[in-house]
């Protein structure tokens, strides 16, 4: 009987170099993809001022790149990009609304508190 722990699983794949070469093309794209994301978010939070103009623009910007690392992690890293495209929506689509349902309290919250401040003034 041989041993499960002494065997090399890397020579049992039975990969082709054309295959391995995509394989490293993509992860070649992602990481370059995150890496420019990463600097541009740095860029912009160490050059724009909150108290500049764009500072709204800043931060929504900010938002949409955190977003758009965060799909193509669990895309890509997690391997929901190659599920089946029902398992993809079982697993986004209530993260999805949970996402939604967060963003809808905290912005009541924000109106709450922000009606409050301007009812009662500064304590």
């Amino acid at each position: 009987m041989e041993r499960d722990d002494l065997i090399e699983y890397s020579l049992h794949a039975h990969h082709n170099e054309e295959h391995g070469k995509a394989v490293r093309k993509k992860i070649y794209f992602v990481t370059i993809l995150l890496t420019v994301i990463t600097v541009v978010e740095v860029a912009l939070g160490a050059y724009i001022k909150q108290s500049s103009s764009a500072w709204p623009f800043v931060k929504w910007s900010f938002v949409a790149m955190t977003l758009l690392k965060a799909g193509y992690i669990v895309m890509v890293f997690m391997h929901l990009g190659d599920e089946k495209k029902t398992l993809r929506n079982v697993i986004l689509i209530p993260y999805i609304l949970f996402m939604l349902y967060l963003i809808f309290i905290a912005l009541w919250e924000a109106l709450e508190v922000g009606h409050a401040w301007s009812t009662y003034g500064a304590a």
